[in-house]
């Protein structure tokens, strides 16, 4: 050996950077050469050429499994990153994934939400950025079309374990087969840790159809018990004789189904606890079980020995028990413990023949009991992000548990609040999925106006509307409310949540007066139960300041803003730091549209700064207070910093939550019309171009919003020259916005002054002047003689005045208008409107859509 060879082979093997939930190495991991060095061969050629993943299919026990472990651990140090995600349900993938953000330099998914957290994986990983030599693998992932989302293409490499072989469909595949003969009798030696004849460990071999499960368990047993090939021989043909003679397991290999009754029928006579523990497991998911469920559950199940079920509660109250019966269990090979993540885990086709082999109504009554484990366990916190990673280890066990079959209180509680759990961290998707079924089952089972399906409802009207499917949460939202006065109570604490719901439910319909209704009816309620500094009602009092600044009352908007804002940041519980910044940029932009410019970008500037730092750049409330304080400085007469934070914000929105997404649209708005003041004509119209015609599909043809957005579009069609384009579009705004929110409103009286100017470009001076006299007078008497759209109206006026030859008129009006907006001293950095005035320009009105 040279002296170079021999400092390499001194040097210790490169360990990847970030090596995460990959399961420990089978240290009885045996053959299987020719297929790890076929994948390794196999991936490096598809990442050289067309990176592609690989995926291994074949029947449960074969071993994919632990093929892909050995691939992780034997080849780890070719990675950087090296990651494992376990796939059998969808809803696991997206948290996995998202957990992986920190690690890539990218917000958690607490601040931008888990789905969102995904994709923005994803692509970062697509990206080569910060690592490019990765591998991930996707465990269990039964269903493609649910899977290849989420799964990265670009420098690295992905696994995915399957027993699907609709993946040849998509990807190459690897064929993994039972073992052969010499693999069988070599797995068996290492497994019993002495010398077995071959001739014995071959008739073994033979009669496990050298399935590798099937293998792992009859070499557990007979090392833990001494049990000589012969004798375990002898009690596998007596267990296949009794299968054989009740035809149980179908399906299932029949050589696995006789070793675990070997197993099972040994350990109970050794340790019947052993045996009740694992037919609890057995109900869970196949996923890992956390071990606090047994800790925190346990005192939700009965202490009666005499009681039915598997009477398993004085077992898991028992932490000395509970520790034997787990230590059993693993040196079995019935279960993998894993101490480093502190879970519990049973293979698949272990869980299907526990299940099998009990009689309907026992498998009933261990499903009541993992029930009531997974509710015993569970956070009652769901927005508390400190506590959803409580929630991710149990979510995976909903469904295949069947836990929405169950009718208890407490089950049905945990049900909703995981729900909760994932629309809170932005899992839509799923959650909708979860209340769909717990709404079709729990009807079916108490009746359409039991308590827990208007809860249930009342959660999928929440999610709706984080889909942006509002026209669907209307119909349903009206109707559930409906209900829950009339069997709950007007003043039941689920009839208040329900109507805060379909507060926003109206203002998402544009029914801006009926939600702000709703909200006074709301708020004397809480404050009559709670109290005024209840987080319940201090919610409810910035919902109310939404509703009132939605219908241009920006006095009364402010107070309430100011008042749950200050509640808000004086709470010591309850109370979460999104909830403070929703309504300190509340605050803020009811300043802004109360026309106090400075004041609204200091206060932003302040918001802005608390949400980057409490909750994360990308979180969706954060993006709501730097689109907000982009409109401010643009008002304010910043424009290249408004442009800046304005096309950052808008890229960010677009890439968390897609181009059709409400806050999207709206940021987007927030660039054409900083574009458009900036004088940046041809590329704000393009933009307004694109983004105008989503409102109505978004919000529908007669919403506030949708007409309001037009008239921004107009005013670029005037800019560019197209002045009939712009009167037609403003005169069927303002005809719209005068039915649906009142010629007073905010949005009628915007849409009017822009209105007179198209008039005035075409020629028509004497209606210009007439348009504008009466919204001069409607604005001094809405917002006052010293509101921002006042003072613009008025000096679009003069001009009109002076075109008519009313020059007297319009030198008094114009005098006053400056004397009223213009402060001492004038800098390049001064509102444009007051820019415009001095120049003798017309000043262009436009609307930015706010938040419902």
């Amino acid at each position: 050996m040279t002296e170079l060879s021999r400092t390499a082979h001194a040097m210790p093997e490169r360990q990847p950077e970030i090596w995460e939930k990959v399961p420990p190495r089978n240290r009885n991991f045996t053959g299987r050469e020719d297929l790890l060095v076929r994948l390794r061969q196999g991936i490096s050629t598809v990442t050289a050429v067309v990176p592609q993943p690989q995926a291994l299919q074949g029947l449960g026990g074969v071993g994919k499994t632990h093929l892909a472990i050995e691939y992780a651990h034997r080849y780890r140090s070719h990675y950087d990153l090296v990651w494992w995600i376990s796939s059998d349900q969808r809803v696991l993938v997206p948290s996995a994934l998202a957990m992986m953000a920190p690690f890539l330099g990218l917000p958690p998914a607490s601040a931008m939400g888990v789905e969102e957290a995904a994709e923005a994986v994803r692509r970062t990983l697509q990206s080569g950025e910060p690592y490019h030599r990765w591998l991930l693998i996707f465990d269990n992932a039964e269903d493609p079309a649910q899977i290849e989302e989420f799964v990265p293409r670009g420098p690295g490499h992905v696994l995915i374990t399957s027993r699907n072989p609709q993946w040849e469909n998509h990807f190459e595949t690897l064929q993994v087969d039972v073992f052969n003969r010499e693999e069988s009798v070599e797995f068996l030696r290492r497994r019993l840790h002495r010398d077995v004849p071959g001739e014995d460990a071959s008739r073994l071999a033979d009669k496990l159809g050298d399935l590798p499960l099937a293998l792992e368990q009859a070499g557990a047993l007979q090392y833990e018990t001494g049990m000589s090939v012969d004798e375990y021989i002898e009690q596998l043909d007596q267990q296949t004789g009794r299968l054989l003679g009740v035809n149980r397991a179908t399906g299932y290999p029949m050589s696995m189904t006789a070793a675990w009754r070997v197993s099972v029928s040994l350990l109970e006579d050794r340790l019947p606890e052993a045996i009740k523990v694992l037919r609890c497991c057995a109900f869970f998911g196949p996923e890992p079980i956390p071990r606090d469920v047994f800790r925190k559950g346990n005192k939700a199940l009965p202490r009666d020995e005499n009681a039915s079920g598997l009477q398993l509660g004085a077992i898991l109250s028992d932490p000395i028990m509970l520790s034997k019966t787990l230590s059993e269990l693993r040196r079995f090979a019935l279960a993998r413990i894993d101490p480093t993540t502190r879970t519990v885990q049973v293979h698949r086709l272990v869980q299907a023949l526990l299940r099998d082999d009990l009689p309907p109504a026992e498998q009933d009554r261990a499903r009541q009991e993992v029930h009531l484990l997974l509710a015993g366990a569970a956070p009652t916190t769901p927005e508390a992000t400190e506590r959803w990673g409580d929630f991710e280890g149990l979510v995976a066990h909903i469904a295949p548990s069947r836990l929405a079959e169950s009718d208890d209180p407490r089950v049905r509680e945990f049900a909703l609040n995981s729900v909760r759990y994932l629309y809170q961290a932005g899992n839509y998707q799923p959650a909708l999925d979860f209340v769909d079924d717990f709404i079709t089952r729990w009807t079916t089972a108490s009746g359409p106006q039991d308590k827990d399906v208007l809860v249930a409802r009342t959660h999928r009207g929440n999610i709706l509307r984080g889909l942006g499917r509002y026209a669907e949460d209307y119909e349903s939202g009206q109707k559930t409310l409906e209900e829950m006065r009339e069997v709950l109570g007007r003043e039941h604490r689920d009839t208040l949540w329900a109507a805060n719901g379909y507060g926003g439910s109206l203002r998402a319909r544009g029914e801006f007066m009926r939600a702000r209704e709703l909200g006074e009816e709301s708020l004397a309620a809480h404050q009559r139960i709670f109290g005024p500094v209840h987080p319940a009602t201090l919610r409810v009092t910035n919902n109310l300041a939404l509703d009132y600044g939605l219908t241009s009352d920006y006095v009364r908007a402010r107070e309430l803003h100011q008042e749950a804002y200050l509640g808000q940041s004086e709470a010591t519980e309850g109370v979460s730091k999104n909830t403070v910044l929703l309504s300190w940029n509340g605050l803020a932009r009811t300043l802004r549209l109360s026309g106090a410019y400075a004041e609204a970008c200091d206060l932003g500037d302040e918001a802005y700064e608390y949400g980057v730092q409490q909750l994360s750049l990308d979180h969706h409330t954060t993006l709501l207070t730097a689109k907000d304080l982009s409109i401010a400085r643009r008002r304010a007469g910043e424009l290249a910093d408004a442009l800046e934070l304005a096309r950052e914000t808008h890229a960010r929105f677009q890439r968390i939550f897609g181009d059709d997404h409400p806050d999207t649209m709206a940021a987007a708005v927030n660039v054409s019309n900083t574009l458009r003041t900036a004088g940046q004509i041809d590329e704000a119209f393009g933009i307004a171009e694109e983004t105008v015609p989503r409102y109505p599909e978004v919000f529908g043809e007669d919403h506030p919003f949708t007409h309001a957005c037009r008239v921004n579009l107009a005013v670029l069609h005037r800019l560019r020259g197209d002045v009939a384009e712009a009167r037609a579009l403003s005169e069927a705004a303002l005809e719209r916005l005068s039915v649906r929110v009142g010629r007073n409103h905010h949005y009628a009286l915007t849409c009017a002054v822009d209105l007179a100017t198209d008039l005035s470009a075409a020629g028509g001076t004497a209606r210009a002047r007439e348009l504008g006299e009466d919204t001069l007078d409607r604005l001094r008497k809405v917002f006052g003689e010293d509101h921002h759209l006042t003072l613009a109206c008025a000096s679009n006026l003069v001009l009109d005045l002076r075109a008519a030859g009313a020059d007297k008129e319009a030198d008094l009006l114009h005098a006053d208008t400056l004397r009223r907006f213009d402060p001492p001293g004038m800098s390049s950095s001064d509102p444009p409107d007051l820019l415009a005035i001095h120049e003798g320009r017309r000043v262009d009105c436009d609307f930015d859509p706010p938040p419902v």
